[in-house]
């Protein structure tokens, strides 16, 4: 092996043309792979956040006919207890109007418990002004609405539920979601002030939740249904993958295509190396002989262009993936949204980097092995009366 690696490794050194020509090709292969790959995790990752990242994704509705349902402490204990879970918190939903003047708008009044709620929705961080509600009467709108009713934090509207329970409630707070149809419908507030105005005490419509694994929502919930009261309790859980239908087949279209580029980057480059090395082998054909009639047994020269295949690989994949890293870096530096933020995150998944590096050295090495064969069956005696 020592013998056939130090051939191989002079073989290089004297066809430096061959030997740059073929580290570049795995080079922009591997870069191609890493950016490609990369670039379409981080748009996933950027739809995925920016559609359920800040919302629900598991969630446990009434499977009656009744909107609203009792809280139930233990329900939630049981809950809790999967580690899976990042949040879990309770809210109650009800539509109403905000009277202004002569005019009625139509609003969804959330209640929520902030302490858990802003896990979910980081409204701590959706604040242009004013603060959370801490005390009973208080509420946040949103940006739209805001500038719709030409509100300021410190206002006092009329609200007014369907049963025509009227209350007055204080704005301490103005919130964007970064969706205007969210901005513009919802009116956010405590839980017990939500249940206060619509006679709905100890009574909720939702128990929301997040997973510390996008993906595994689905899993969860099953999960959540059989080990919990749920179905005894008349309830159902719902998931983000199971409401999303389309946005899910979206991200399976993109992984596919991702897949797809990739492998035919990889086939090109296996061609490429093949091609390259079996030229080798005719170009080196009268050392080899020279060598096997000195002794050297034809796995020794089997060996010479695998290890070289191996060298190849190693080189390339290590140099593509800084390349790869750096086109990454350099897309989410320089391609910006019109607010300034990046179109798409800076996102590395080092294990499908580590992935993509060991399948290069890998098809390299295979690669070699046409080359490699054909070396083993070189017959020294007419290679050399032949030239």
């Amino acid at each position: 092996m020592r013998l056939a690696f130090s051939i191989a490794t002079r073989f290089l050194k004297s066809s430096m043309g061959q030997t740059i020509l073929i580290v570049t090709g795995i080079t922009i292969g591997v870069a191609v792979q890493i950016f490609i790959g990369s670039l379409i995790d981080g748009l996933q990752v950027s739809l995925v956040d920016r559609t359920i990242g800040s919302s629900s994704q598991i969630t446990i509705v009434s499977d009656t006919n009744e909107t609203y349902f009792d809280m139930n402490d233990e329900l939630i204990t049981d809950i809790q207890k999967d580690d899976r879970l990042t949040a879990v918190s309770q809210s109650f939903n009800a539509p109403g109007f905000v009277l202004e003047d002569e005019d009625s708008f139509s609003v969804l009044m959330r209640g929520f418990e902030f302490e858990t709620a802003n896990e979910i929705y980081d409204f701590s961080n959706k604040l242009v002004d004013g603060d959370i509600p801490a005390s009973e009467g208080e509420v946040l709108i949103g940006k739209e609405f805001s500038e719709k009713l030409d509100l300021a934090v410190g206002d006092v509207l009329d609200f007014v539920a369907p049963s025509g329970a009227a209350e007055e409630v204080e704005v301490v707070g103005i919130f964007d979601l970064g969706v205007a149809s969210l901005n513009e419908s919802w009116m956010i507030t405590e839980l017990e002030t939500a249940q206060t105005i619509f006679g709905q005490e100890d009574k909720i419509s939702a128990i929301e939740m997040q997973a510390e694994e996008v993906f595994d929502a689905d899993i969860i919930a099953e999960s959540i249904e059989k080990n919990t009261d749920v179905s005894r309790l008349d309830l159902k859980v719902t998931n983000w993958k199971t409401e999303n239908e389309q946005l899910l087949s979206g991200l399976s279209g993109q992984s596919i295509s991702s897949y797809m580029i990739q492998v035919f980057v990889l086939v090109a480059v296996l061609l490429g190396i093949a091609s390259v090395l079996a030229v080798s082998v005719v170009q080196k054909s009268r050392q080899l002989g020279i060598l096997k009639a000195m002794g050297i047994k034809d796995k020794t020269a089997s060996q010479i262009f695998l290890i070289q295949g191996f060298l190849l690989g190693t080189v390339g994949g290590v140099v593509g993936t800084g390349l790869g890293v750096g086109l990454m870096y350099g897309f989410t530096t320089f391609v910006k949204n019109p607010d300034g933020t990046a179109l798409i995150p800076f996102f590395l998944d080092w294990q499908f980097i580590g992935t993509s590096v060991v399948i290069a050295i890998v098809a390299s090495t295979l690669a070699a092995f046409i080359p490699a064969k054909s070396s083993s069956r070189l017959n020294p005696m007419e290679v050399i009366k032949n030239g």
